[in-house]
């Protein structure tokens, strides 16, 4: 069921350790199939040196193993209320990786101060507020997602033009078009994140600033949108 996609999957996990975004068994990456409604998803606590494309978890939108012979990650519910509330992704990714989770754990949003941030993330990345103790008890990977999805709605943030939250004591979740395409957010983030806190290191005075809006829309509209122009077309 789902070869494709798992094998998918599977190179988009394996790519977080090459890209020294996790260490141990720490992250995952899922992909969803829109036709069926089905999830692919990392399983949880499998080590990335043995982990195999078959090992995979198939799982539906409410978070129930439809196929595989291990337990989906434990950050399953999270990826599939992403899934529901944002119709638009086809990947999720979380990570422990330390610079985004440095912004994540003082409860700070990741500033767009430059161009490399600005050609992936249209403004700030949020950080979304960590949960109450009766959110934890209820269904703690559930209501992080709930929690991503409601911040960007109170924000008014297109979840498409910010593919990224940084979850508060927590750490990062990224999505995107795929799952490749969801973790090369994830490299994303943590590259701009490691440049954040160098900047503000070398001029602390830019705290609560950011690039201007007429840098930040040129930079992003020209590689998103109707007019980009950044790149290749295939003739």
């Amino acid at each position: 069921m789902l070869e494709e996609l798992k094998e998918i999957v599977f190179r988009a996990n394996m790519e977080l350790p090459e890209k020294k975004l996790v260490i141990d068994t720490w992250g995952n990456v899922s992909g969803i199939d829109r036709a069926s409604g089905l999830v692919v998803i990392k399983p949880s606590g499998v080590p990335y040196e043995t982990m195999k494309a078959e090992d995979m978890v198939v799982v539906d939108l409410d978070g129930n193993v439809v196929e595989g012979d291990y337990r989906p990650s434990s950050d399953t519910p999270t990826h599939v209320v992403l899934y529901k509330a944002f119709p638009e992704i086809g990947g999720v990714v979380h990570t422990h990786s330390p610079w985004a989770v440095s912004f994540a754990q003082a409860g700070r949003e990741l500033p767009a101060y430059g161009t490399t941030h600005a050609d992936y993330f249209y403004g700030n990345v949020p950080c979304v507020p960590g949960l109450t103790k009766e959110e934890i008890e209820a269904g703690y990977e559930r209501n992080t997602g709930e929690s991503i999805v409601r911040h960007f709605a109170k924000l008014g943030i297109d979840p498409m033009a910010v593919p990224a939250a940084l979850c508060q004591f927590h750490g990062p979740f990224t999505w995107g078009t795929d799952p490749h395409d969801a973790v090369h957010n994830a490299m994303v983030l943590e590259v701009c994140s490691q440049m954040a806190v160098h900047a503000e290191q070398l001029n602390p005075e830019i705290r609560g600033k950011h690039i201007p809006q007429e840098i930040l829309d040129k930079h992003y509209f020209r590689k998103h949108g109707a007019n980009a122009y950044y790149g290749q077309t295939k003739k």
